[in-house]
Parts: C-alpha cells; structure tokens; sequence
C-alpha cells in the first residue's frame, strides 16, 4: 500500500503532521505546507526537514496546491477562543476556514481533520459551527463528525480541550472517534530534574499574581494563577500568552516562589517527543507549545481515520475482484 499524502495547513510547527506520522504503519509523506509565522516555520523545518515556503493562505493558488488524500488543519482559533475578540467570521482571521473550503472543494481528498478551540461550538449560539459544517457537507463532504476531546483524557497531564471535525470524501465510512484511554497522569511525569532559577518567578510577579487572584475572587471570577507540583494530576491549559507571566501554570516549589514551566516541559505537556528540537528562544517556544496541538490526542483521531480508510479500501478491492472472479466463471462456462 502507497504512502498517503498529506497536506498540512497552518501548520505551526508541525503538531498534528507529527501525530498523524506517528499512527501510521505505512508512513505519510507531506506534500504541502503552509505556516506564516517565521519563527514557527524555523521550528518546522528543523524537525521535518521542510521549511514551509507558503505562508498567506489566502494568496496561494490552487494550482500551487498537489492532489493529497488527507487534508490537515488547525485554523486560527482567535475569533473562537475566550481569549479573542469573539468576531467569529466578521473577524478576517475567522474567514480563513473558506480557504480550506475552497481547497477541499477543487482537490476533493479522501479526508480531513480540522482542529480549533472548543468554544467553536458554542460560538454565536452554534451557528458559527453550523456554518463549518454545512459547508463542508457541500463541498462534498456528507459524512462529517465533530468531538470535543480531552488532553488528560489521552495520557497528557493537561486539562486541553479541543474540538476536532473529521469528514470523508465516502459517505460508507462509519467513523468513530477514539474513546478515552484514561492513562494514568501526573505532573511529575514531565518536569525536568534541575531546572535553573531563572525560571522562578520575582517576588513582584507573585505578588501580582496573588493580588489579582484575590481580587478575582472577590468579583467572582475565581482566577489569578494555577498553582501545581508534581503530585498533580494535571494542569491547566497551556496558552500563547504563557511567556508574558506563566500564571495558567506555576510549579510549587519549596523555601521559594513557584516557577514557570521549562520549553522542554511545555513540550512534553503537548506530548511532543524528546527529540523534538527547540531552536528558538524562550519566548518563541513557549508561543509555538501553547499554540500547537495535544499529539497523543491527534495521535489517536489519526489512527481510527486511517484505519477507517484502511477497511473502506479493502472493502472496494475485495468488491473489485469478487466482481472480477464473477466475470471469469460466467466466461469459462459459456457455450463456445
């Protein structure tokens, strides 16, 4: 069996390709990137050997974009998250999923996984998400499920929710999201042993933080910090903002103030691999970790969409050559 080929669609630095290489007994080969920021492409190519020379989406031409089977893409989130403006596809950035809509519509692959913040679905009292769905349904796509999926569901010690939209060009494929593993987790799990103090917080920083936590309290909103030490059994959601102050995540320490997460641990909460190379700074690490996906969770949706393509086309071959052997009978017994 050939190797299914990929496209990977603002890519980051490369986190459901990388669960996607991971589920697969076969092997995929990307034939299409697309990633604007030059800080994560230099991510990307450093562990893919790709450098991904699209950047603007929306400037490429479908003519530049080869025939694939598997079409992936996490869209930008911002107008989705609670963290963004909440414009939804007022917002330019929301409008991007038309450029995958356009893609799937000219290149007609065999599948797509769509990832985004799981507050797409309850975005514009779901009509946002209605929206995705039906045009993706006429696009060609009728058979399209959507799950919200948890990180710490999955072995990562991370409360990550996501909502992943998987569709199938055949409408015969019954797919089944993967259900929960529910591994055992624990913060210990991806701490590193020495870590410098310059991860420790100032004394003015946790000041802050605790100020604000207060003050949150009293207005009822409840958040000023996340606080964990390595009996934890997970952590809060890691986010792009986490550079500027690290507080979703603090690590407990004793005799001094907490500390931020390590780029290797933030890499290892999202579940990439050891090997994984950071060839950036900090601050560009810790926006790329935030931005990036769970992979053990890609890892999972992966394997049940490429085994559901699996059955599904040996299904067809098994179909072909009964026919074939049909054919063959009617001829042998045929009168001369």
């Amino acid at each position: 069996m050939r190797k299914l080929k990929i496209i990977d669609l603002f890519a980051g630095i490369g986190g459901i390709r990388l669960g996607f290489e991971k589920s697969s007994t076969q092997g995929v080969e990307c034939v299409f990137t697309s990633e604007w920021d030059k800080y994560s492409t230099q991510t990307y190519k450093a562990n893919f050997g790709d450098e991904p020379v699209f950047g603007d989406i929306t400037k490429v031409s479908l003519k530049d974009i080869p025939q694939h089977d598997i079409l992936l893409a996490g869209f930008p989130c911002q107008p989705f998250s609670q963290a963004g403006l909440k414009k939804g596809f007022s917002d330019i950035r929301g409008t991007l999923f038309f450029d995958i809509e356009r893609i799937l519509k000219d290149k007609k692959p065999k599948a797509f996984l769509l990832e985004n913040v799981k507050q797409l679905r309850g975005h514009d009292k779901g009509r946002t998400l209605n929206i995705i769905i039906e045009r993706l349904r006429e696009a060609g796509y009728s058979n399209v499920q959507y799950q919200v999926l948890r990180a710490r569901d999955f072995g990562l010690p991370q409360n990550r929710e996501r909502i992943y939209i998987v569709g199938f060009l055949d409408p015969n494929i019954m797919f089944n999201f993967p259900a929960p593993t529910f591994e055992r987790t624990s913060v210990g799990d991806i701490l590193e042993k020495d870590v410098d103090d310059k991860y420790t917080i100032s004394d003015r920083l946790w000041a802050g933080h605790q100020r604000r936590k207060r003050e949150n309290k009293i207005k009822g909103k409840g958040f000023g910090y996340g606080i964990v030490s390595e009996k934890s059994v997970y952590t809060n959601t890691i986010s792009a903002r986490y550079y500027k102050d690290g507080s979703e995540i603090l690590i407990q320490q004793e005799h001094c103030n907490p500390r931020k997460l390590t780029p290797r641990e933030a890499a290892r909460l999202q579940g990439f691999p050891e090997n994984f190379k950071i060839p950036v700074s900090n601050t560009q690490a810790y926006k790329q970790f935030g931005n990036s996906v769970p992979v053990k969770v890609v890892e999972k949706v992966a394997k049940q969409m490429l085994l559901h393509l699996e059955k599904r086309a040996a299904t067809k071959t098994n179909k072909r050559f009964s026919r074939h052997q049909k054919v063959s009978r009617t001829t042998n017994h045929a009168t001369p």
